[in-house]
């Protein structure tokens, strides 16, 4: 990048958060996929104005322009292609409005999903959308991927929490879309930008929902000696007309890992564990547990675990939250697929991706979020050994054409980044795509937010 460009940069943002040297760089070329590609500099603006006054320079000198929270992001959707300017949100961390008679928040987008959460939690609010990064990640990177979590299933995606935005669009321009009012008239250009993985503008300000917490929870771990069973009970408990807040399955693979690194006390005999929550009124939460564990024992559950308390419940969630980082007891990296399918075909996909484990010889575990289908297969290798990474980018097509072949997709929540590019031919036509292109087009005609994301070039 010219410098003369670094040095305008540096007259619109305090020199100090203008970042250039190598080490600096390196540390931004890379999220939670597996390329990396450095950018040219880093800049680390703190208000809206900055952004627009550095995407129009952007523009004018077409030059690329990537925003980034965390990095949490499993399908390379803030690595740098082009190189470029990429845009840290680390200063931009604020809770700029509380309206709990509107029940919405308006937040920027570095903030962590858990720290807003904890501080609407402090005032007896709640924020639902539960991302197992939540720790960590950011809510714009959130609304980018349209984020859902464990508990996705009964309070929805990202997608549906998000009131309004505001937006930094390709040339600096500035727009705000929805507000707090319910509904808006006119195209739903918030809904576009939810879940547009950063391509089609840059995200400054997030209106989100609010709710009261619910009154009482009820959670159980049902232990099965069949991933079948345990799948088969999710379409039960379904059909039944009940809707938990969340059906979470893991497998004897991921259950070992986290056992090894958290001490759950698992049973490492079984062959996976259904984690069921059901939440609202206190009236008829303990009949609806009742049917649910009437449901686990007809299909074959060997025993079903109800904590004793708060911080018993807590520890069966800390072991599937933490799942993701447990598995490097087992290899040194993972890739995870996020395909999703119909609740009714897990059972299937599940023996397909046991068969391209062993096609491939790779070990795969799987923890997901079962009540919406949304399958997390991780493939288990060593990024050094570069037969065995190739094996597992093969596998991972393998298993996200299993998914589309019976009517799922190719991604539930964590995008297509870089890492799909080719897989999305197995949902989308071509004219498909090129209607894409084309809304691509309309926001960013050329071509510098997020480039080489989520659709293919032609």
């Amino acid at each position: 990048m010219d410098q003369k460009i670094i040095d305008k940069i540096k007259e619109i943002v305090d020199p100090k958060y203008v970042l250039t040297k190598e080490m600096e760089l390196l540390l931004y070329s890379y999220d939670a996929f597996l390329d990396k590609q450095k950018p040219d500099v880093v800049v680390l603006p703190s208000t809206t104005e900055e952004i627009s006054k550095i995407v129009k320079l952007c523009y004018e000198n077409n030059i690329s322009v990537v925003g980034r929270g965390s990095g949490t992001n499993l399908s390379g959707g803030t690595i740098p292609t082009r190189g470029g300017v990429m845009l840290h949100f680390s200063r931009m961390i604020n809770i700029l409005d509380v309206d709990f008679e509107n029940l919405t928040v308006t937040v920027e987008p570095g903030i962590f999903t858990l720290d807003l959460q904890n501080f609407v939690a402090s005032k007896g609010f709640a924020y639902v959308p539960d991302p197992s990064s939540q720790k960590v990640s950011t809510m714009g990177g959130n609304v980018c991927e349209n984020s859902g979590g464990a508990h996705c299933l009964k309070y929805g995606t990202t997608t549906n929490h998000v009131r309004g935005l505001e937006i930094v669009l390709n040339d600096g321009t500035i727009i705000n879309t929805g507000g707090k009012a319910q509904d808006y008239p006119g195209y739903d250009l918030t809904g576009i930008m939810t879940g547009s993985e950063g391509t089609l503008g840059i995200i400054t300000k997030i209106i989100l929902n609010l709710m009261k917490p619910v009154e009482a929870i009820n959670t159980m771990m049902a232990v099965y000696d069949s991933i079948v069973d345990a799948a088969n009970t999710v379409s039960a408990i379904i059909s039944d007309g009940i809707i938990p807040a969340c059906l979470e399955m893991m497998d004897n693979t991921v259950m070992r890992a986290v056992d090894a690194a958290l001490k759950m006390g698992y049973p490492l005999d079984a062959a996976g564990i259904l984690i069921i929550e059901l939440d609202g009124m206190p009236e008829g939460l303990s009949e609806k547990a009742q049917k649910i564990v009437e449901i686990c024992k007809k299909n074959n559950a060997k025993d079903i675990k109800v904590p004793k308390d708060a911080a018993e419940r807590m520890a069966i969630w800390g072991g599937r939250k933490g799942a993701f980082g447990a598995m490097g007891q087992i290899r040194p990296a993972y890739l995870v697929c996020d395909g999703t399918v119909p609740r009714t075909k897990l059972p299937e996909v599940l023996a397909k991706v046991e068969a391209i484990s062993k096609e491939f010889k790779l070990p795969i575990g799987n923890v997901f979020h079962a009540g919406d289908g949304n399958l997390h297969p991780l493939i288990l290798f060593d990024e050094r050994d570069k037969d065995e990474k190739q094996r597992t980018l093969a596998a991972s097509t393998a298993i996200l054409k299993a998914c589309a072949d019976v009517g799922g997709t190719i991604s539930g929540e964590h995008g297509v980044g870089i890492e799909k590019l080719k897989e999305i031919a197995f949902i989308f036509s071509k004219d498909d795509l090129q209607f894409a292109r084309k809304l691509k087009k309309a926001f960013d005609p050329t071509d510098i937010v997020n480039p080489d994301k989520m659709i293919p070039a032609a």
